[in-house]
């Protein structure tokens, strides 16, 4: 079957139809959509999300099959690939978004240092690295590889929602275990934490967060 007929049925015959509609396998709402719709509706989506959006929620919402948004967010990434332009379609924090390029980031990095507002304290910067780091990590232990108290340090982080309370540790006063949460992974353009970057280029990168 082609991509096409995976996205809408469109060329299902009659008789197909109906042995799926009897069987439970056609999604409730479902209307025909041509791949090359079901390519813009999904870019247009993801463009306007305030953060990575699954196929999964795409699909739910202009009501497809999960797959035929799999198959077109495929080709999405191979035609921004294509362009060699300034964007690309990425996973990060288990959706997709478009971000720009890894070759951009120097510049991009520039433009982000130049705004005052939008750069960590070096307090709260250093907190967010060993939190990123060494996670899950309380308090004290965060004040043992710094030096130094780190209690505003870690509510400018909360506020922030860049880390996020990841239970108690089973340890004398059963002090908080702090670790980096979704907002985090979505701020840096992280897939999951095994993409974090070595600590100079984190530095560079949390230096132009908000």
């Amino acid at each position: 079957m082609s991509k096409a007929a995976k996205a809408t049925n469109a060329e299902a015959n009659p008789d197909e139809q109906a042995q799926s509609a009897s069987d439970g396998g056609e999604i409730e709402g479902q209307r025909d959509i041509s791949s090359a719709e079901l390519k813009a509706i999904a870019e247009a989506m993801i463009f306007v999300a305030d953060e990575p959006l699954s196929a999964k929620t795409i699909a739910d919402v202009i009501k497809v099959d999960r797959e035929a948004i799999e198959v077109a967010i495929v080709d999405l990434v191979a035609e921004y690939d294509a362009r060699n332009c300034g964007l690309q379609l990425r996973e990060i924090a288990a959706g997709w978004q478009i971000a720009t390029r890894p070759e951009h980031h120097e510049q991009i990095r520039a433009y982000l240092k130049s705004r005052p507002s939008a750069k960590l304290s070096l307090a709260s910067l250093e907190t967010l690295a060993v939190i990123a780091y060494k996670q899950p990590v309380t308090v004290p232990e965060i004040l043992e590889i710094r030096g130094v108290q780190s209690p505003s340090a870690v509510k400018t982080l909360l506020d922030k929602r860049l880390i996020v309370a990841k239970g108690r540790k089973e340890t004398v006063g059963r002090p908080m275990m702090y670790g980096t949460s979704k907002e985090f992974l979505i701020q840096f353009g992280l897939k999951d934490l095994t993409e974090l970057p070595s600590i100079e280029d984190f530095q560079d990168l949390a230096g132009g967060e908000s």
